[in-house]
């Protein structure tokens, strides 16, 4: 019998576990199990937290088709409250690896509890091979892509994994996030697959958002998707450096700082319920 803790970041809901003190057999399998919303917990994912000889924990993420990512900002949010909530630290301030690299978490903390995690989310890449994305220029702004009976124009952008980000003049809360989405997921021009990001800009310091994450489908929120639409949305001079993204979740502030050219993501986590699965 395996620990686990539900947790969401705005909704972007996964299974968390204590890597550290109990062996989790046949990773992808277990993510695609416990993902499951009618046969296993229900989830976009499985993280497990691990030692880490680099940093203070490891994070290690799969999407609910049992694909390792990453990266996941609401995702690194909730181990931070994991950790500090459950004791196996009282630092404010951590570090978490990732295959994205080390990122850095200040904690909000309040009887004993974290409220509100800020992530270092680094530097955006702009460099189309390492996005990785099929393009000459850089920064990817005018990436032109056929999905069904639209076309659309992307910026590409990533934060440790790829994005593709469409500002569009629709009604987001309205457009067919899944019809487009799944096909452009998986166009040529991302060699990787791509998250897709659907964006209405609002004014110079508000992005409405939706999102297709790769390998999971459409998902209440995104932080690093958050995070390369406000980038993209810089990049196109749509908005100022410090943003507020409304997410179908919540909302998130964003700042791409001008001095360090670091991204900064902040939100609040959440812990749904606790319980024991079987697991071969």
């Amino acid at each position: 019998m395996l620990k686990f803790t539900k947790m969401h970041g705005l909704g972007n809901d996964y299974v968390y576990m204590d890597a550290i003190h109990q062996e989790i057999k046949e990773k992808q399998e277990f993510a695609k199990f416990v993902s499951d919303r009618h046969f296993g917990i229900g989830s976009d994912g499985l993280i497990l937290i691990d030692k880490s000889d680099k940093a203070d924990f490891k994070m290690q993420m799969f999407n609910s088709d049992g694909t390792e990512a990453e990266m996941c900002g609401n995702g690194i949010r909730c181990v931070g409250k994991f950790v500090y909530d459950k004791g196996l630290t009282k630092q404010e301030t951590i570090t978490i690896e990732t295959l994205a690299g080390i990122k850095t978490l200040q904690l909000t903390t309040e009887n004993g509890k974290m409220k509100l995690a800020k992530v270092d989310m680094g530097e955006p890449i702009l460099e189309p091979e390492k996005i990785p994305v099929i393009a000459k220029q850089m920064p990817v702004k005018d990436l032109n892509l056929q999905a069904e009976d639209k076309q659309f124009t992307f910026t590409c952008v990533s934060m440790g994994n790829p994005h593709a980000v469409t500002f569009i003049q629709e009604e987001v809360k309205e457009f067919d996030v899944e019809k487009y989405g799944k096909i452009l997921e998986i166009d040529k021009a991302f060699p990787k697959k791509s998250n897709i990001e659907f964006i209405n800009v609002i004014d110079n310091k508000t992005l409405k958002m939706r999102v297709w994450e790769r390998g999971t489908g459409e998902t209440l929120a995104c932080g690093t998707g958050a995070c390369a639409s406000v980038v993209a949305a810089i990049l196109n001079g749509y908005t100022a450096r410090d943003v507020t993204v409304h997410l179908l979740g919540g909302d998130l502030t964003i700042e791409w700082n001008e001095t360090d050219n670091h991204v900064y993501m902040e939100g609040p986590a959440t812990t749904v319920f606790e319980g024991q699965i079987e697991w071969k």
